[in-house]
This record gives structure tokens, C-alpha cells and sequence, in this order.
């Protein structure tokens, strides 16, 4: 679990450097496709079986373009001018709002605690926004589209939940990269082009690590996370990502740290505390 907690924080810096040198569309579809053949050639070659039916591949396939293609794509689009500390602190609230959509659509309860929570996580976000839109460090337009790479985030979790197969994680989850790859091909192709590509050795690193490091390893943990978790439990790691990824914000891209991020970060972190702390406490 800790470990998928940094990895998961310190995406969003890695792809920020990217995106320095690389249109957001163009690297994404680079990402799921390398990571998806990865992963299929890792499986042929390791002898891992073949267990997914037809129904299992086109709903793998589904899901990747919901929760990686949609998510990310929409994500990075933001990330161009917001930072990756206020897109970490966005996208960490992500247990919150699931909270909501689970007690409607997967029966989980909601509690006074998750009350609670979910009016301190979004407090905290929006005092948060309000300083950083005050202080010019971040644009309204790039919020606005994290907000909605969140939503897709939190889709993807509860499609998860509801319909996705109880085996054949390796293979099927690089079939989620290889439909999320191809779902991205068109736009990259479109309203991009590979002249803007700069190859620098940061853009290496960053796709070598987005490949590897997230697309693979931090994929894999998530939805064994989500498999054996409530789609609320399954979330509430989550609650140590702001703080996580501003401190990669801070180190990797040297980005500002104000106060009030500070004081934002903590009824953020213990409202997702809060949210997901009976689901916790039910799975040990």
C-alpha cells in the first residue's frame, strides 16, 4: 500500500517534466501502447495463461479507456498549466467523491464520519484553488480539467467494482493499456504532431518510468487494491498523496509550496481519513 502511495504521488511530477517536451496525446498513446506490449510479451514469456474470455477483454478494454485513457487524458491536458502538486491534491480526493457514488450505486453506507469527511476534503480543495487562483500559480481552465479527470478517475473505480473479471489481472491490465493507447491515437494524431517531440534525456527517464514504474506496477497494486477492497477502502490510501505530491512538486520541478497549502493539505487529508476509515477498519 505504501508503495503504491508514492508511486501514485509521484506521477503526476514525472509527467509534468514530460510534457515539457512532448504533447500530452502523443506521449500518453506512446505510454499505454509500450506498457501494454510489455505487458502481453511479459505474460507470453513468463508463461502466464490466457484465462479471459472475449466478454473479459472487451471489458478490460472498457475500463482501460474510462480509468486510464479518459482520466490521464484529460488530466494532462490541465497538468499544462496547473502544477503537479494542486493536480495530486485534486486527484487525491478521489475517495470522497467515490464515497458518494458507492453508497448510491454499490450500497456502501455513508455515515456521519463520511459526512464529515466529505465537507473537509472539499473545503480543503477549494481553499486551496481560491489561494492558488489568487496568487496566479495555477490557471482556472487546467482546475477545471482536473476536476473532470477526477470524475473519470472515480467512474473507472466504481466500473471497476461493478463489472470487471476476478482474474487475469497481468493480461488484463495490459489490455487496458493497449485499448487506452489506441483510444488516444486519433486525438494525438489529430490536434498533434511528432516535430513538437524534444528527446531529451528527461523525456526518456519520465516515459521509462510512466511505462514501468506507473502504467505497470502502480496499475497492477491498484486494481489488486480495488479486488479485494470496498470501492471506498480501496480509495483511502489516497489521504497521504497531497502532502506526497506537492513534496515531488517541490523536488522535482522546484514548484512553490505557500502556506495556505499547508493549512489546505491537512482538513484534505483527514476528511479522506475520515471517509475511509470504517471501510479500514472492517478489512483487518
Amino acid at each position: 500500500v505504501g508503495t503504491f502511495v508514492v508511486l501514485w504521488a509521484s506521477a503526476f511530477a514525472v509527467g509534468k517534466i514530460a510534457l515539457a517536451d512532448c504533447p500530452p496525446f502523443l506521449f500518453l498513446a506512446a505510454r499505454f501502447l509500450a506498457a501494454g506490449v510489455l505487458m502481453i510479451g511479459l505474460a507470453a514469456v513468463t508463461g502466464i495463461r490466457w484465462t479471459l474470455s472475449k466478454r473479459d477483454v472487451f471489458v478490460f478494454a472498457v475500463l482501460g479507456v474510462a480509468s486510464q485513457a479518459t482520466f490521464l487524458g484529460i488530466g494532462f491536458l490541465g497538468l499544462k498549466t496547473v502544477s503537479s502538486g494542486m493536480a495530486a491534491l485534486i486527484l487525491s480526493a478521489n475517495p470522497i467523491i467515490a464515497a458518494v457514488f458507492a453508497v448510491f450505486l454499490l450500497g456502501e453506507r455513508m455515515t456521519w464520519r463520511k459526512l464529515l469527511g466529505l465537507l473537509l476534503g472539499l473545503g480543503g480543495v477549494a481553499f486551496i484553488v481560491k489561494s492558488r487562483l489568487t496568487l496566479g500559480t495555477d490557471q482556472l481552465g487546467g482546475i477545471l480539467l482536473i476536476v473532470l479527470a477526477l470524475l473519470a478517475f472515480v467512474a473507472g473505480t466504481i466500473l471497476f467494482k461493478l463489472f470487471a473479471p476476478r482474474d487475469g489481472f497481468w493480461i488484463g491490465n495490459g489490455v487496458q493499456s493497449l485499448a487506452s493507447g489506441a483510444a488516444l491515437l486519433p486525438f494525438a494524431a489529430g490536434f498533434e504532431s511528432v516535430h513538437d517531440v524534444v528527446p531529451t534525456w528527461s523525456l526518456i527517464a519520465a516515459f521509462a518510468y510512466s511505462v514501468v514504474i506507473v502504467s505497470v506496477f502502480a496499475y497492477i497494486l491498484w486494481f489488486r487494491i480495488l479486488t479485494v477492497s470496498g470501492a471506498t477502502a480501496a480509495s483511502s490510501y489516497h489521504f497521504l498523496i497531497p502532502p506526497l505530491g506537492m513534496l515531488f512538486g517541490w523536488l522535482l520541478l522546484g514548484e512553490h509550496v505557500d502556506l495556505a497549502d499547508m493549512l489546505g493539505i491537512v482538513p484534505v487529508a483527514l476528511g479522506i481519513y475520515l471517509v475511509t476509515r470504517p471501510a479500514l477498519g472492517n478489512r483487518s
